[in-house]
């Protein structure tokens, strides 16, 4: 036989087949995803899941719910009672007793402004409240000159430190109206721990949201 008709022979068969089992296997259905959604820390949390029945489902918002609460208690600048709150309410330079969580994100994030020249600033809450971006009332009028001037006057990371001694964590500022903000990390960190908590529930295509803060899979 004519090894080019065979060739040819041999390359039409395999179109042929080829034709046949792309029009005979089904499309692969994609998988819905499941919304979880919900408030937290003055802003919101969104939980997208695939491969979640409804009674997973709502096993999984009581339980993103509950971390978030915790999350809430230490960190929310929305909660008088708050242990961040608590902090910035006290009119006190002595050392804070703290949690060792809260300790590791003041550490962090003190690191990261430092390593930006003060870009990142968590002492901005003065300003974040004046503006009305924070828990307070919204302004009625533009804050002038002077009260913005007032407001950086207790502002500045070199106004806060974390101390670690004898196995216990305290913050210390040096000025007793300083207002910490931490939520341009803790919206980050809560996301870290929603993800966290997606991992130990086997699911493995996610993503998660607090407020600015994305963590995916899948």
């Amino acid at each position: 036989m004519d090894m080019t008709f065979f060739r040819a022979a041999l390359l039409g068969a395999c179109v042929l087949l080829s034709g046949c089992d792309s029009a005979t296997t089904p499309a692969t259905p994609t998988a819905t995803a499941t919304v979880l959604d919900g408030k937290t820390m003055g802003t919101f949390w969104r939980v997208s899941v695939i491969g979640v029945d409804e009674a997973k489902a709502q096993a999984l918002r009581a339980k993103v719910q509950a971390q978030l609460d915790a999350d809430d208690r230490l960190l929310s600048t929305w909660k008088n009672d708050s242990a961040l709150m608590r902090f910035n309410h006290a009119a006190t330079t002595e050392p804070w007793p703290v949690s060792e969580a809260m300790a590791d994100i003041v550490t962090l994030s003190l690191r990261i402004g430092a390593k930006t020249h003060g870009a990142m600033d968590i002492t901005v809450g003065p300003l974040v409240n004046l503006w009305g971006f924070g828990p307070d009332k919204q302004p009625v009028t533009t804050p002038d000159a002077q009260a913005i001037a007032a407001a950086k006057a207790r502002t500045g990371l070199q106004h806060l430190q974390v101390i670690n001694q004898s196995g216990r964590q305290f913050l210390q500022k040096d000025i007793p109206d300083l207002f910490v903000d931490l939520s341009t990390v803790g919206e980050g960190y809560a996301a870290d721990h929603l993800a966290r908590l997606m991992e130990q529930e086997g699911i493995s295509r996610y993503l998660v949201s607090v407020g600015g803060a994305l963590v995916s899979r899948g």
